[in-house]
């Protein structure tokens, strides 16, 4: 196994003083970090990771590795790779498989050799890293006690797994934490989705129409972010309980093809593909803008549009223009790939310092519990949960009541 394939070790004090900044605004995991230097917990144990590779990645690397572990990292989408980010992490004595930009022979490659340690834990966002394991190297799957996954899409792809009887080992499904995904897929993704289109395109979203794809968690946070910032939101859905939702929520609910020539920006959240189709696209405006905030560059069919293009420019960095049918353009930011990370810096720090807190004890909890759990997808324990949100708050200095003897007794008698 070659030690590291990064881009340039010479970038690593820009790396150290982004990570130093999220070290600074991440008070979870800075007070994990002090813990595990003390007691090392994972003393001994190799740990394969996958997650998009900037700053608070690496600052959770950095926690686990404080606390003993053999860390053996790479990213989850190439594009979200940061360069200098990774050249910090080698440079503080870890091995680093993941340049920006890889071709996706390149990624795969990354992918297998983070897995060459051998890995006791695997923490994964999206699957990819469980997907190569099971798929093409199950000789690497002998010494893996178990994982955690980051993301919905990954959870869906464990949890077909399962059903399919061939998952090799339990696997946390870290995203369905509420410390996870009330906060992190909802308020995170809300914010950084925009955060990327408004840098990325300098264009007001106030007076705009916003279509938004979905009305999942993440939906829910890019939908009331859009409203908050001025624009008319419509949503598209599969699901008759969700739409409703959505238009008790204040917003307009219809089909795609109704959707499709209202819209002046298009933004898909729901992990299925082509969700957005070419023959959607010929119905839009003219320089109609699409994103994509799912995990997998699947939900705009961009290879349909890139056969249906008689022209493509790169119109704005980050933004590639395709004109179709009568010389209408289409706006596509970052490739069609994750916008919120592929073309920006993901989501804020202190909304991570409660999603890697989850990983960071989901993963003690799979090496303390491992021989004893079955190989299925479990749930993060709801002492993790408790745990994690009164650490934070006590971060904010709030402080909440607690129930009386009498009030537990109240509710004690009234439980089957």
């Amino acid at each position: 196994m070659e030690n590291n394939q990064i881009r340039d070790i010479t970038l690593a004090p820009s790396g150290h003083q982004k990570i130093e900044w999220v070290r600074n605004n991440m008070p979870l995991l800075s007070g994990l970090e002090e813990e595990f230097r003390k007691t090392k917990p994972f003393d001994g144990v190799k740990i394969s990771l996958s997650v998009h590779l900037e700053a608070k990645t690496a600052y959770l690397c950095l926690v686990l590795a404080a606390g003993g572990a053999q860390m053996s990292i790479t990213g989850s989408n190439s594009l979200s790779t940061q360069d200098d980010v990774a050249a910090a992490l080698v440079d503080s004595g870890l091995k680093v498989y993941a340049y920006h930009g890889a071709t996706d022979q390149e990624y795969e490659r990354h992918i297998e050799m983070c897995l060459e340690q051998k890995p006791n834990i695997i923490i994964d966002d999206g699957g990819d890293l469980v997907g190569l394991l099971h798929n093409k190297r199950p000789d690497l799957a002998k010494e893996v006690w178990g994982g955690c996954e980051e993301t919905t899409t990954g959870v869906i792809r464990l949890q077909a797994m399962e059903r399919e009887g061939i998952l090799k080992f339990p696997m946390v499904a870290v995203n369905d934490a509420q410390c996870k995904h009330l906060f992190d897929n909802r308020y995170g993704t809300g914010q950084s989705v925009w955060d990327s289109i408004m840098r990325n395109t300098n264009l007001i979203v106030a007076s705009k129409t916003v279509v938004v794809v979905g009305y999942g968690w993440c939906s829910r946070g890019i939908a009331m972010r859009a409203s908050a910032l001025g624009a008319k939101v419509i949503i598209t859905e599969i699901d008759p309980v969700k739409a409703i939702e959505a238009r008790m929520d204040g917003f307009d609910v219809m089909k795609m093809d109704q959707a499709a020539p209202l819209g002046d920006l298009f933004v898909t959240a729901t992990g299925c593909k082509h969700t957005i189709t070419v023959d959607h696209m010929r119905k839009m405006k003219d320089r109609a803008i699409l994103a994509n905030a799912g995990h997998f560059n699947v939900e705009i069919d961009m290879e349909g549009l890139e056969k249906a293009a008689s022209d493509k420019v790169e119109t704005r960095k980050n933004i590639m223009g395709y004109r179709i049918d009568s010389g209408k353009w289409i706006n596509v930011i970052a490739e069609g790939k994750l916008v919120n990370i592929a073309a920006a810096d993901g989501h804020p720090a202190e909304i991570m310092d409660l999603s890697f807190a989850v990983q960071a004890l989901s993963a003690m909890y799979i090496k303390e519990n491992h021989s004893n759990l079955e190989k299925k997808v479990i749930d993060v324990s709801a002492e993790i949960d408790d745990k994690i949100a009164r650490r934070k708050l006590e971060c904010w200095g709030i402080e909440i009541d607690a129930l009386t003897s009498e009030q537990e007794q109240y509710l004690n008698s009234w439980q089957v």
